[in-house]
């Protein structure tokens, strides 16, 4: 252990006459061994390619003859990149002496990364122009797209990397290409701004293509403020009148939003509404929107310039213009759409109007639900920021003093969250097991244990129908009977000290006595097993120092003291106090319970069945099988 650390801190560091004198000494068979340990995710090789250890990068290849397509886990731009072979990991940092070494050794030039990312892929990415060459030279795939479907030229062109582009359309790259959301590289040209690599890929017969959100590369670089290209693109003769008018529109909304510029946006939305009602051409009148949107203050989009020059006076209303438009044009299911609305919520939340806020985000929650798929990480990250509001409003601090939170607003929110897990728990059972990716339920399932242990704060101000509706709705939680992360049920959750990690800010402290009675309440089983066979009373065990109500709570509504989980262990083992010599603090669980008060004549024989061996199933009720199984 102490070698393997040894020469992967040398590789690391350039440290070569380290590694050779580490390794000269050893026997072939330590040698190879050594080289292809991995130490924090990575190889020797590997982090010698990653920091451009030329020397050391020889040393490991030609004398201790490591495989070059060795794969590891290393960070660029504070990403975990796993997966990546060494040659990927010399070009992405721009090594082109090591890349060289490589290639000459046999290393894969189309070798790919875990979401299949190419050594040519990184050299775009960062800009390494003679590694593009080098690679291109030596048979490098110009065409292999990572797995969102993006190509060498699409992210060259948003990283505006203006050589490699044009080096790549010289290599006929395709330039219509479409990635699995439907971009293509002018839509990732117009987001990063590059008018340059516009007018190229216009040149090389790059055509004005809609994504699957109905996005032109116009709208795209209108979205992301990009003033001069918008304003080339409306030039051009293939450019509708409508299109125009749209780009403009959307672009003053940008203003509005993005670059909080209200004299910028009213330009642009005077030039668009001149287009609109051009005396030379047929008027193009605004399409008759629904009833106005309560959220937006009933505010409907102005029709003349009259109104548009009385907007400047009130940058509120200016404010509901913007979120109109860019509705309007980009449609609810564009991510922009309820990612400006929940902007605007904070912004208004920064400055105390939490009542505004929570109309918007509950605005932008009931979007995101009827247009997003289930568990989507948009529609998530909405619950989430609720919790964290909540929270925030309801804590006293020296600048701030608690607000009350309305509980017909907690319910509604508690209520969706809970809809789109049973939403979620439907769509996942359609995927294989071992194609089931987990990610946002498990997420999903703990924002809904703090937004439970938020509402507990405020139940005992509630009314009775008020109670009663909230147990309706954790009654349905637990009737679900969701699994989390290591089969975690929601009472095991409220038990875990982990489940108070949920965001970047603290919300709710866990384990909570609160929740967990309150799941009970509504019939969550106290000796319901994970996938582990840990109960919630070994969950609650694992917490030091011991939470006496926890345990006594949880005991004092039929959990066995000594169930024992997939070790073997109880938790009547884990909370007996450590009394071995030596044993420090942190290591002791205090005696929070007396044992025989919660023992039975039925568990004790039980366990004495269990101890000794005995054959039961099928000579004992069946019910009382999985009685005895547990001890």
């Amino acid at each position: 252990m102490e070698l393997k650390a040894d020469v992967y801190n040398a590789a690391r560091d350039g440290k070569l006459q380290r590694i050779q004198t580490s390794l000269e000494a050893c026997p072939k068979e330590q040698v190879k061994l050594v080289v292809e340990a991995k130490t924090d995710g990575a190889t020797p090789l590997i982090m010698a390619c990653r920091n451009g250890h030329l020397g050391i990068v020889e040393y490991l290849v030609e004398k201790c003859h490591a495989d070059v397509e060795q794969v590891g886990s290393v960070r660029f731009d504070g990403e975990t990149i796993d997966g990546a072979p060494p040659l990927w990991c010399a070009a992405a940092a721009g090594h082109m002496n090591i890349v060289r070494l490589l290639v000459r050794h046999g290393a894969g030039v189309n070798k790919t990364t875990s979401t299949n990312s190419t050594p040519l892929r990184a050299a775009c990415f960062d800009g390494h122009l003679d590694i593009v060459q080098y690679l291109v030279d030596n048979d490098a795939d110009l065409e292999i797209a990572n797995r969102h479907g993006h190509t060498c030229l699409m992210i060259s062109c948003y990283k505006g990397h203006y050589a490699i582009v044009k080096y790549l359309i010289e290599k006929r790259a395709n330039v219509n290409r479409k990635s699995i959301k439907g971009n293509t590289a002018l839509h990732d040209c117009a987001e990063s701004g590059s008018l340059d690599i516009m007018k190229l890929l216009l040149v090389s017969a790059a055509a004005m293509e809609k994504d699957s959100y109905g996005m032109t590369p116009l709208l795209a670089a209108a979205v992301t403020g990009h003033t001069r290209i918008v304003e080339y693109l409306i030039a051009r003769s293939e450019t509708t009148r409508l299109q125009r008018v749209e780009a403009l529109e959307l672009l003053g909304a940008t203003y509005v939003d993005k670059k909080r510029d209200m004299l910028g946006a009213l330009k642009f939305w005077k030039l668009a509404m001149a287009e609109r009602y051009c005396i030379d051409k047929a008027r193009l009148n605004k399409p008759s929107g629904a009833s106005p949107i309560p959220a937006y203050e009933n505010a409907v989009e102005v029709q003349t310039v009259d109104e548009l020059n009385e907007l400047i006076s009130d940058p509120d209303s200016m404010r509901m213009q913007a979120l109109l438009i860019r509705e309007r044009i980009l449609g609810p299911a564009h991510p922009d759409t309820s990612y400006y609305i929940r902007y605007r919520g904070a912004v208004y939340a920064d400055m105390g109007n939490f009542e505004r806020c929570i109309i918007l985000w509950m605005y932008a929650l009931d979007m995101q639900q009827k247009i997003l798929e289930p568990l989507s990480p948009m529609t998530q990250s909405s619950f989430l920021s609720f919790a964290e509001l909540f929270s925030f409003m309801m804590t006293d601090s020296r600048h701030w003093r608690a607000r009350v939170v309305a509980f017909k607003d907690m319910m509604v929110v508690f209520r969706k969250s809970v809809y789109e897990l049973g939403v979620g728990m439907t769509s996942m059972a359609k995927v294989p097991m071992t194609e089931r990716d987990t990610t946002h339920f498990n997420r999903l399932l703990v924002i809904i244990m703090h937004l439970i242990s938020l509402m507990c704060v405020v139940l005992p101000k509630a009314t009775d129908d008020e109670r009663l509706q909230f147990q309706k709705i954790a009654y349905q939680l637990v009737k679900m009977n969701p699994r989390g992360a290591k089969g975690y049920t929601p009472l095991h959750l409220a038990c875990a000290k982990e489940t108070s990690t949920v965001g970047r800010y603290p919300v709710c402290g866990f384990p909570s006595v609160n929740v967990a009675a309150l799941l009970i309440k509504v019939g969550a089983s106290v000796n319901a097993v994970d996938a582990e066979h840990n109960a919630p009373l070994h969950i609650a065990a694992f917490v030091k120092p011991c939470k006496t109500d926890l345990i006594e709570l949880l005991l004092n509504n039929g959990a066995h003291l000594d169930a024992c989980n997939s070790d073997h262990v109880s938790p009547m083992q884990m909370l007996v106090e450590d009394t071995t010599e030596g044993a420090t603090d942190s290591a002791c669980c205090c005696k929070c319970v007396a044992p025989l008060k919660y023992l039975t004549l039925q568990c004790l024989a039980a366990r004495t069945i269990i101890k000794h061996d005995i054959k039961y199933e099928g000579c004992v009720p069946t019910k009382l099988e999985s009685f005895v199984r547990m001890h």
